[in-house]
Order: C-alpha cells, then structure tokens, then sequence
C-alpha cells in the first residue's frame, strides 16, 4: 500500500531565522519538508520513541564509567583549551 502524505515545505533560509519556532511547531505534531533552492533535503517530523530507541538521559552507562571522576565545566570549554583558545 502506497500513500502520499502532505507535509508543509520550508526553505533552509527560514529555517535558520525561525528555528525555535518550527520546532515548536514540530512538536506540536506538524511535519515540514526542508528545502534548498525548491528541491526536498530533509524533514522535520515530531520524535517518537518508539522510531528512534530510548533518549539518551534514559540510557545506562557501563560499569567501567563509573570510576571515572566527575566532569566539573561544559565539553566545549575543554575543546576550546585544546584549539589553543581557552
């Protein structure tokens, strides 16, 4: 069985400007095609648990992590120290 389903296209421009808002949207079950210069790149579709597996707060660490010692600053912060810009 074959079906079309419609769903609502945005362009990657708008998407970048109103970013918080679509995904607003998303979430409150609408779906959005992506486009870039008129052609389909991607969709936006509400997240469903069951599609994707369990989210990621929910997953349980290996015992080997939990010896490790506690991460006291955000990642980003130890990347920039790496690239020299901390």
């Amino acid at each position: 069985m074959c079906y079309h389903v419609h769903m609502e296209t945005i362009n990657i421009r708008s998407l970048h400007i109103k970013t918080g808002e679509i995904v607003r949207r998303v979430h409150e079950g609408h779906r959005l095609v992506i486009t870039d210069h008129g052609k389909p790149v991607a969709a936006l579709v509400p997240f469903r648990e069951e599609e994707f597996g369990i989210g990621f707060e929910a997953r349980e660490t290996l015992p080997d992590f939990d010896d490790l010692p506690p991460v006291s600053r955000d990642s980003s912060s130890y990347i920039s120290d790496d690239r020299g810009g901390g």
